[in-house]
């Protein structure tokens, strides 16, 4: 591996040593990926731009031909802003260097830094302006050039060059495609079943529409409004049972569910893309009326609910074993996490196409938890900054096993998970989510055990500083 610096076009031993260099300061490997980004943007913009991410072999003569760059060569520096980055040594010693020559140089601008993640402030940089990319690196690029030209840093857009070990750098540190089948557990679990018919059904006396919602929500099984009547999965007769109150109902239409999906029913003056939405409607309502009639905590979230393990349904801190064929494995759904009990849960989406099916979605909930005891929720606003601290350190591994157990929560030990929809008849969910194959792997390592769900530090983030409940 060549270890020069191969950021610089221009060689650093030239006697002449032009000023011209805009560096870029960061820590490995939390900065790299935005370095990639960054550094050959910079140079079509014409400058030219050295980073160490290009010198991966250490030694004295890398760190003196860094050195030397900084010293002799940069017209800025350009410091990457995160508390990880700034505590690194090499990043403080490259700062301690830059404010030397910031006096030298009677530049007092002369660090950049630029705002990756918010962070402490640091003794000789803290009062320096910075360059928001928390937000948006293409807003923070935008803002950055036009600084470097107030600032007179010279560059030259008519010649100018990027580096190509950027992208080769890029390629030769991306994973390498294995020409091998993989098998992968999807987010989708498959309807295995649905109802024959669905029905059209009016009350045969007069409607009082101040009961009629009410009714129809108390019933328990899903049902669609429309005009005078429901769309419903019920015939006539189950419908005089479910809703006694509101009397006696008359079947007008049915039609089978693939061809309302396909055709609509046009008696009622409904089209196939409005059937699709009612039926969706529909398996929603049904999956809705699953979870609450099976004391899942229900969580309001900007599009769908969420449903959540509860501590009416678990304790804190237990394992809930899941696994066919010999392969038993476990994961927790509720635990304790900087003072907060966490709660798995998922929001589930109707699909018709490719085929029907429901996609899952992992969902994260939290409760007050003082002197042992669980409170209430956790305020709304509070409730997204707690779910990118705590869940964190998850990996996949470990969000997978959640899903698993929740489902295995939810089906027991059955197969499938029926969703009623009538007296007689149900929406049959497959209880394992859908598997893929793809053509192509990876050399991904396996860094946990089959029965490391729970069991890997990492799992809340820091062991330290959080409580995790004992089983």
């Amino acid at each position: 591996m060549d270890s020069s610096p191969v950021a610089i076009t221009a060689g650093a031993s030239d006697p002449t040593l032009v000023r011209d260099i805009v560096f870029i300061s960061k820590g490995t490997p939390n900065d790299d990926e935005f370095t990639l980004w960054l550094a050959p943007r910079l140079e079509a913009a014409g400058y030219v731009v050295f980073a160490d991410i290009l010198n991966l072999q250490g030694g004295d003569r890398w760190r003196k031909e860094l050195t030397e760059t900084l010293q002799k060569r940069a017209v800025k520096m350009l410091l990457c802003c995160q508390d990880a980055t700034l505590a690194k040594n090499g990043v403080q010693e490259e700062i301690g260097i830059a404010e030397d020559l910031a006096k030298e140089l009677d530049d007092k601008r002369f660090i950049i830094p630029l705002r990756l993640k918010k962070f402490k402030k640091l003794f000789g940089i803290g009062g320096l302006q910075y360059v928001d990319f928390e937000h948006s690196w293409a807003k923070g690029l935008i803002d950055l050039l036009e600084l470097l030209e107030r600032q007179g840093v010279p560059c030259d857009r008519q010649h100018a060059v990027i580096n190509p070990n950027w992208e080769l750098y890029r390629k030769r540190h991306s994973l390498e495609l294995i020409q091998s089948p993989e098998t992968l557990t999807s987010n989708w679990l498959r309807i295995a079943a649905i109802p024959s018919q669905i029905r059209y059904c009016e009350p045969t006396g007069a409607i009082d529409h101040s009961r009629t919602k009410k009714a129809y929500g108390d019933a328990g099984f899903p049902f669609y409004l429309h005009n005078r009547g429901v769309l419903t999965f019920l015939t006539a007769d189950e419908m005089r049972a479910a809703v006694r109150d509101l009397g006696s109902f008359q079947e007008l239409h049915s039609v089978s569910v693939q061809t309302f999906a396909e055709e609509g029913m046009p008696e009622i003056g409904l089209q196939p893309r409005e059937a699709k939405n009612i039926l969706v409607f529909l398996f929603k309502a049904a999956w809705q009326n699953f979870c609450k009639a099976n004391g899942f905590l229900e969580y309001h979230y900007s599009k769908t609910p969420g449903y959540h393990v509860g501590k009416a349904k678990l304790a804190v801190g237990k394992k809930i074993p899941w696994g066919r064929q010999g392969s038993k494995r476990s994961a927790m759904l509720r635990n304790v996490a900087k003072g907060k009990v966490w709660q798995f849960g998922i929001s589930a989406i109707p699909v018709l196409w490719p085929y029907y099916h429901f996609r899952l979605k992992s969902r994260v909930l939290f409760a007050e938890f003082e002197n042992d005891k669980e409170g209430s929720l956790v305020a709304d606003d509070k409730q997204f900054r707690l779910r990118r601290s705590v869940c964190k350190g998850w990996r996949n591994k470990q969000w997978h096993g959640r899903l698993m157990a929740f489902l295995e929560l939810m089906a027991g030990e059955r197969a499938y998970i029926d969703l009623a929809v009538s007296p007689t008849e149900s929406i049959r969910l497959d209880s394992a989510p859908q598997l893929f194959t793809s053509p192509v792997t990876t050399p991904l390592p396996n860094v946990l055990g089959e029965e490391d769900e729970d069991s890997d530090p990492s799992v809340l983030g820091n062991r330290d500083i959080e409580q995790e409940a004992a089983e």
